[in-house]
């Protein structure tokens, strides 16, 4: 899930200059508990707990938590808090959804209903397929996507070492998608 949620702040901030990380397990051996293996087990090599912290070129700094240890489930949002409002914005796994703010002072969350399209997984690739076919930049770059793994690369390094670590590639943030983008619109 780490793509997802690291690609959508890095469109909200820019490009991530230095990661820092810590690691865990909370077990050795965990049990599948869907699919065909459903009721296996396995051995964990891997931290299934992982706290990240990045610096981001334009000064600002997030705070991440990707877990499979909670046993309250709290994923599908990315939180943003500012100086005078915080925004929820919804699960980037799906691409579409309303954004939430609550600014201070106020009782409950205002709700900013999402407008576009709203077609969910695949409106990446269908608008790198139109973009090719008529010669312009696409959105869903390979700097982008190098950037996120060379990131998220940098927080597995910085797990080991203990450190700081340096993210040395960097990406432009890609336009959103115009409002009247109509994913199901013919265009050949």
């Amino acid at each position: 899930m780490g793509p997802y949620y690291l690609t959508a702040l890095i469109q909200a901030f820019g490009s991530i200059r230095k990661v820092a990380a810590v690691g865990s397990k909370a077990k050795d051996v965990r049990v599948i508990g869907s699919g065909p293996k459903a009721g296996e087990e396995f051995t964990v090599e891997v931290p299934t707990h992982v706290s990240a912290m990045a610096q981001f070129e334009s000064g600002a700094s997030s705070h991440s938590v990707f877990s499979f240890e909670s046993p309250r489930q709290r994923m599908g949002f990315v939180e943003i808090t500012g100086t005078e409002a915080t925004l929820s914005l919804p699960d980037p796994n799906f691409f579409d959804g309303d954004i939430r703010l609550w600014r201070a002072g106020d009782e409950d969350w205002t709700t900013i209903p999402a407008t576009g399209p709203a077609n969910g997984r695949g409106m990446g690739v269908l608008d790198m397929a139109r973009s090719l076919r008529a010669g312009v930049p696409h959105r869903a770059t390979g700097d982008l996507a190098y950037h996120v793994l060379d990131s998220m690369v940098s927080i597995s390094e910085s797990m080991e070492s203990g450190t700081f670590v340096d993210v040395e590639s960097s990406a432009p943030a890609s336009p959103a998608l115009p409002e009247d983008w109509a994913p199901e619109a013919a265009t050949l």
